[in-house]
């Protein structure tokens, strides 16, 4: 029996080579090819003359037809939000995040809440379907309206869309999909490209709505061939931690709508609950008058949110200082103790630095550089920075500060939470309107800063 031909597969950027190499060609990642069997050829018949009747032809741009996107109510404020205003129908959305952070109960909450108007079908791979009884017994869901289907051949699946014909289908997962065409193990490479394809066509040719649940690696990217988040209109990543309240679902891709949007949830005995304002939520708890905390405002999509970030500076006990850094990049961390280190006139090179954004918040605007700067200086000179004081600004390497956008949109939501001071760069004068209550502190750089705010050069 002659072996099947196989191929290699690049699992980064699916850039498929017929050999084996240590680095991909085309992305240059490594270390991720890996092997599957090709796909057989089929002969092409040739193409008759009324064929060329039928196949659709090219059309000028101008001529293409401009409907609006039907959209549909999710009945979750904060995943309509991510979604761009609502789940679009015969889109293709792929939610990821680690095993047991709640993508099984946020979808079938969805099915529950969209029942009543749409046709369900709940399609598991991973679970029984008295398993999902019980858990939407849990949820106070209506189970009658929201049909289930255990099983993980594609085509078994295919035929029962069909059949039918649901207006929201759900996967759960892609990893337990099959094609029985392919010899491979579901979950492989092949395997996963091939399913989420199908379900792709699927989609786009019958107009309904197919949610993914897509596992993640230890890297923290979905499992799988990388093609796999391009094939798909938009990629959803739950984010935090199990053992916590609150959950953060972020938009990684999105051709309906913004990726910077993030939404909100707290995992409660009734399922997940929309936190419509996260920044009384992140600020929870916050320690009075406390040395090594500071307040930011970032811009999550058109959503400002404050953070509280906290710092620790301890005198090093070894040769090299340990550094660490949560919810900051740590580059970007490193670059702001570099700055204090030569601008401030702080002396942070013998001394270990731990940074954190309290509530589990990944922090990648520059405009949270100043309250860093000012949670590390607060620790190391042990002076709070204030309870009623924000802080928003870029830090230059000179240690200049520069200006930010959404300006209004900040210090409103700063004076809305009930803070009194709020620091700016000097640069951003005249490009805001004065609030009520909000004292601006404006200056110009982060000794100008450390000066206003602990009385220290």
């Amino acid at each position: 029996m002659a072996k099947a031909k196989t191929v290699f597969f690049c699992t980064e950027c699916g850039n498929e080579t017929p050999k084996w190499q240590g680095q991909c060609p085309a992305c240059k990642a490594w270390n991720c090819i890996v092997e599957h069997e090709a796909a057989p050829k089929q002969k092409s018949t040739g193409r008759t003359g009324s064929s060329f009747l039928t196949r659709p032809r090219p059309i000028k741009l101008s001529e293409v037809e401009l409907t609006g996107e039907a959209r549909f109510n999710t009945g979750m404020q904060e995943l309509n939000r991510v979604l761009g205003g609502g789940a679009v129908r015969g889109s293709l959305v792929l939610v990821g995040g680690a095993p047991g952070i709640g993508k099984s109960t946020l979808l079938l909450q969805l099915s529950g809440n969209c029942a009543a108007d749409a046709g369900i079908l709940y399609v598991t791979g991973e679970e029984s379907g008295r398993q999902l009884k019980m858990r939407a017994m849990r949820l106070g869901l209506d189970s009658s309206r929201i049909m289930i289907y255990a099983e993980t051949n594609l085509s078994d699946i295919l035929d029962t869309v069909h059949e039918n014909k649901p207006d929201i289908l759900i996967i759960d997962s892609i990893q337990t999909l099959y094609n029985d065409q392919l010899d491979s193990s579901p979950g492989s490479v092949g395997q996963v490209k091939d399913c989420t394809l199908s379900l792709m066509q699927l989609a786009k040719s019958e107009g309904v709505t197919v949610f993914i649940v897509g596992h993640i690696n230890k890297e923290g990217s979905i499992a799988g061939p990388k093609v796999l988040e391009h094939m798909v209109d938009c990629v959803l990543y739950f984010e935090g931690e199990q053992n916590a309240a609150y959950r953060i679902l972020r938009a990684a891709k999105n051709r309906f709508g913004s990726t910077n949007e993030i939404g909100v949830f707290e995992m409660t005995e009734r399922g997940l609950v929309d936190v419509p304002n996260p920044s009384e939520m992140l600020l929870s708890g916050r320690p009075v008058n406390t040395p090594g905390t500071c307040v930011a405002c970032v811009m999550e999509g058109s959503r400002p949110v404050l953070a509280e970030i906290q710092a620790l500076i301890t005198t090093s006990t070894f040769n090299v200082p340990r550094r660490n850094s949560n919810g900051i990049d740590y580059n970007r961390a490193m670059l702001l103790l570099a700055v204090l280190e030569k601008r401030g006139g702080l002396k942070m090179a013998n001394s270990d630095a731990y940074i954190n954004v309290i509530g589990g918040l990944s922090i990648n605007e520059p405009a949270a550089d100043l309250a860093a700067v000012l949670a590390i200086a607060s620790s190391y000179l042990d002076k709070p920075v204030g309870d009623d004081m924000a802080a928003i600004g870029e830090v230059g390497l000179t240690g200049e500060l520069r200006s930010v956008s959404f300006v209004d949109q900040r210090i409103s939501e700063i004076s809305r939470l009930g803070f009194n001071k709020c620091m700016l760069p000097a640069r951003v004068k005249g490009k805001y309107k004065a609030v009520k209550g909000l004292e601006i502190i404006q200056v110009n750089t982060v000794r100008e800063a450390l000066l206003r705010v602990f009385g220290t050069k």
